[in-house]
């Protein structure tokens, strides 16, 4: 295992995070006997500053786990996570983790959800509000900031959550199927916006999907990972200029390609692939 401090990739940029060898495992326990069940083996790659990652995988096979790992919510067995050259071993070292569900506060406005943070970092109030207002404005809800949750569609309180976690100014972006449970339309909308923001905020982002074409057409890297115990088992460069279009035949060729690698996956594992595989984000 390596504890090199350099953080610079073979292209000059700057790795943000680092991931070696990383383990986790859970003990599991039949009825009759206990026995170790390894849901994460030996994972390796590292993210760059202001990259765009995804990550895809049949379903149950870690994604949201590694995603916790990085943030510092959730221990592992071996290995080595780093963001910026710092070991991650709790929660709140240069990462924010935004989930499927909002998770706002109600009684608050989308102007003092963003600034909730900042509030507890302790941030003076004029500077609270001139950042989360910078953000709110991003992400296109600058006539809303006096709004509460139940006045905003669900594509909405995405956007504020999004708005929030960069208001933090963190080094990584952690994202966890934020768009999963929104309908089909404004998961489209927000996939254009989102793109839009990592434009404008350059932030690095890794971002856990189940959809083959969502992951194509945000990441600059697609990580695939296999069915457990999971390993990595093929990374994409998504060599295509944005703004994207899967009518691009280089982006739906991609498309096609890691459908067919992950669909491998799902048959091995024995699961439908109906349970486990959007393949262009119908359902």
């Amino acid at each position: 295992m390596s504890n090199r401090p350099e953080l610079e990739s073979e292209t000059g940029s700057r790795h943000v995070l680092r991931i070696e060898n990383l383990r986790k495992q859970h003990l599991h326990h039949d009825g009759k006997q206990k026995e170790e069940l390894v849901v994460l083996d030996d994972i390796s790659f590292d993210v760059d500053e202001g990259e765009f990652v995804t990550i895809l995988g049949p379903s149950g096979c870690g994604k949201t786990t590694l995603l916790n790992i990085v943030a510092g919510m959730e221990p592992f067995d071996g290995g080595l996570v780093t963001v910026n050259g710092a070991r991650v071993s709790s929660p709140g070292v240069g990462t924010v983790i935004i989930f499927q569900e909002d998770a706002l506060f109600p009684w608050l406005t989308v102007e003092e959800n963003v600034a909730f943070g900042l509030r507890n970092m302790r941030v003076g109030k004029e500077e609270r509000i001139r950042i989360a207002r910078e953000y709110i404005e991003m992400v296109q809800l600058g006539q809303f900031s006096h709004s509460y949750m139940h006045q905003l569609s669900g594509g909405m309180k995405q956007r504020v959550a999004i708005a929030r976690g960069l208001a933090m100014n963190p080094q990584i972006l952690l994202m966890d199927e934020p768009f999963g449970a929104l309908d089909y339309r404004t998961r489209e909308i927000l996939q254009e916006q989102i793109q839009q923001i990592h434009e404008r905020s350059r932030k690095t982002i890794l971002f856990v999907t189940h959809d083959v074409r969502e992951a194509v057409s945000l990441g600059d890297r697609v990580i695939l990972m296999s069915r457990r115990p999971t390993r990595i088992k093929r990374q994409y460069v998504v060599d295509v200029p944005r703004p994207r279009s899967v009518e691009d035949p280089r982006l739906h060729e991609l498309i096609m390609n890691v459908l067919k690698d992950l669909k491998d996956e799902v048959s091995y594992s024995g699961i439908p692939h109906e349970q486990n595989v959007s393949t262009l984000g119908e359902n």
